[in-house]
């Protein structure tokens, strides 16, 4: 069984992992060139206010579990596959990084209510619901995907 201060170092991962996300949202949603890209850009910017309201929700949590939610001096980059490309036209790229960074937001998402089954049903339930909306995020973009790669 997992201990209460093993799921908030989880729920801190994911909580990091919603702020990296926002960040090349933004920088995306900003950065991207051309017709084909004005959906995606609005898609990303949409996708901003739900992914900041995801790491509120988090941090929220992780307050109420007795933890602390950490300062940037903790935060540590890790998706290289969603940084913004020097050719500003490269939808796929950015679709294609969409799309990991939601592959690994379910996969942590799945790790927590996996940790919390039987321990603690309030996290588990709130994750329940970060993870629908993930993979919702997921599915709109491989929907993308699927026109840009005819």
């Amino acid at each position: 069984m997992a201990s209460k201060e093993e799921i908030v170092k989880e729920l801190q991962k994911s909580y990091w992992m919603e702020i990296e996300t926002v960040m090349n949202y933004i920088a995306n949603s900003v950065n991207l060139d051309g017709v084909r890209a004005e959906e995606i850009k609005k898609s990303l910017a949409a996708d901003i206010t739900e992914e900041i309201t995801h790491a509120q929700t988090l941090a929220k949590r992780i307050k109420e579990l007795d933890g602390l939610v950490e300062g940037s001096n903790n935060f540590k980059a890790e998706q290289v596959f969603l940084q913004p490309k020097d050719d500003t036209t490269d939808v796929v790229s950015v679709i294609e990084g969409v799309i990991e960074a939601e592959k690994g937001a379910i996969a942590q998402y799945n790790k927590i209510i996996k940790m919390c089954d039987g321990v603690d049903y309030v996290t588990q339930d709130l994750v329940i619901g970060l993870l629908a909306q993930e993979e919702s995020h997921m599915i709109e973009f491989r929907g993308f995907l699927k026109e840009y790669k005819k």
